[in-house]
């Protein structure tokens, strides 16, 4: 038998190995650190260079160690046993996490354990399936009262979910509503950031999402702010919005159609809107999801990094969902199209416009960073061949019927423009300098048998 122990000693501290020379002030925090995790040994009569030196063996000494491990609750599964002069204290794995002591919530993190701050005591009971924010019942919170018709319609059109089914059970299958003690229906947590008609209820401004535009590159001027209290959903459009208003845009056409394209992918930032609001901790109260725009990028966050249990190597590959209700109507209503995707969707995106990566990271908060393109990026210059046309901001309407004319018909005269448009002949003489001005069209060859020639962007 101490063959067995020295065996075990030889291999030193670890996850679930701790060495103690006595039974210490810290012994119950082991014990509850251990508790809290997978379990693991106390070895008391060893020193922390895992020399046995032996301890008090005796009834009163056995006595005082179990005094020490009573002092956590609710209370462990433990067992003592005595080999020579080594106490070895076996702590199993708790079924009735999260255990606590004197000294407070205790984890076992490696070969060390350290106690958890709130925010930790949060993700652990997340992680271990104990609670989520986005399941739990709010008893006081009746959906007669405060339900958004229009945002359930919403998500039901899009989740392709029959209308004429009861709406109550679709909410209670959903996880979006359950009921009180006296049988009322009422919101979840989900169903009340979905389905809520009070926006402005103080109860739920964990679900705002803040948008701002400053001027420079950092928070010294806003130019533009808009707080956004609808349901998710909502939320999520609304924050697109504001960045296709306050981004640059340029035209392309094909033939007649024209197509807006944001200088930033759609797909990238639309898919870092979602991460945010889908896997934000909702726990966390006073801190919005943020949407901020500067002179050389774009940052989106949300309180809450990578979820606890997500190995570095599978970030972006794989899903951890902090709200799983609130993914899981995501997904129905096809903002989400797969679980752990999002990441892979933002940097092909990027890749594909032939941007910079965005930048991620994880702390306290979640950030996704996308680099801001400069004003005319050579790398959009219009390929050999290709018949589409790309044009610059800042350009008024009828130039852009005019250059979409001229790149069907670079022989198109004025009268022509004129006929096609409605507008007067001065008119399209006026509009023809302003985009000569400013570099958009040239004139090739002689008034009479010359053309005109749009810039390539």
């Amino acid at each position: 038998m101490r063959e067995d122990i020295i065996k075990l000693i030889s291999q030193g501290e670890g996850y679930n190995t701790e060495f103690k020379e006595g039974p210490d002030k810290d012994l119950a925090a082991e014990v509850c650190a251990f508790a809290n995790a997978s379990g693991g040994r106390i070895f008391i009569g060893v020193n922390d260079q895992g020399k046995i030196v032996g301890t008090d063996t005796s009834n009163t000494a056995r006595s005082r160690i179990q005094d020490s491990i009573n002092q956590v609750e609710p209370r462990p599964v433990t067992s003592l046993e005595v080999i020579d002069d080594v106490i070895v204290i076996t702590v199993n794995e708790g079924k009735k996490k999260p255990y606590s002591c004197s000294k407070g919530f205790i984890l076992r993190t490696g070969p060390n354990s350290q106690k958890l701050e709130r925010y930790e005591i949060v993700e652990f009971m997340q992680s271990e399936d104990l609670f989520q924010y986005d399941n739990v019942v709010r008893k006081k919170y009746p959906i007669k009262d405060n339900f958004n018709e229009e945002s359930y319609k919403k998500f039901v059109q899009k989740a392709k979910i029959s209308e004429t089914l009861p709406r109550d059970s679709v909410l209670v299958k959903l996880d979006c509503a359950g009921y009180d003690d006296n049988g009322e229906l009422v919101f979840t947590n989900a169903g009340a950031l979905f389905f809520r008609d009070n926006t402005e209820d103080f109860h739920f401004m964990e679900g705002q999402v803040v948008c701002a535009l400053f001027k420079g590159v950092n928070k010294a001027m806003t130019i533009d702010a808009k707080w956004l209290n609808g349901g998710i959903m909502d939320n999520i459009d609304d924050a697109m919005k504001f960045l296709w208003k306050n981004l640059r845009v340029r035209h392309e056409f094909g033939g007649i159609q024209r197509k807006e394209i944001l200088e930033i992918p759609v797909d990238a930032l639309r898919e870092a809107v979602i991460n945010a609001v889908c896997h934000r901790n909702y726990f966390e109260r006073g801190i919005t999801v943020s949407v901020e725009i500067y002179d050389d990028r774009v940052e989106i966050s949300n309180p809450g990094g990578i979820p606890k249990g997500m190995k570095e190597g599978e970030f972006g590959k794989k899903s951890v969902p902090r709200n799983p209700v609130i993914a899981g109507m995501l997904n129905r209503a096809d903002y989400i199209e797969r679980m752990g995707t999002g990441i892979w969707k933002m940097e092909k995106a990027m890749a594909e416009a032939r941007l910079e990566p965005p930048i991620f990271t994880s702390t306290f908060f979640f950030t996704a960073v996308f680099k801001r393109p400069p004003m005319y990026d050579p790398s959009m210059e219009k390929v050999k061949g290709d018949t589409s046309m790309k044009l610059p901001t800042g350009i008024t309407e009828i130039e852009i019927k005019i250059c979409e004319l001229v790149n069907e018909n670079e022989k198109i005269t004025a009268a022509q423009i004129s006929e096609t448009l409605g507008i007067s002949e001065s008119t399209v003489k006026r509009h023809f300098k302003s985009l000569i001005k400013k570099g958009i069209i040239r004139r090739i060859g002689s008034r009479k048998e010359g053309s005109w020639k749009l810039s390539e962007y």
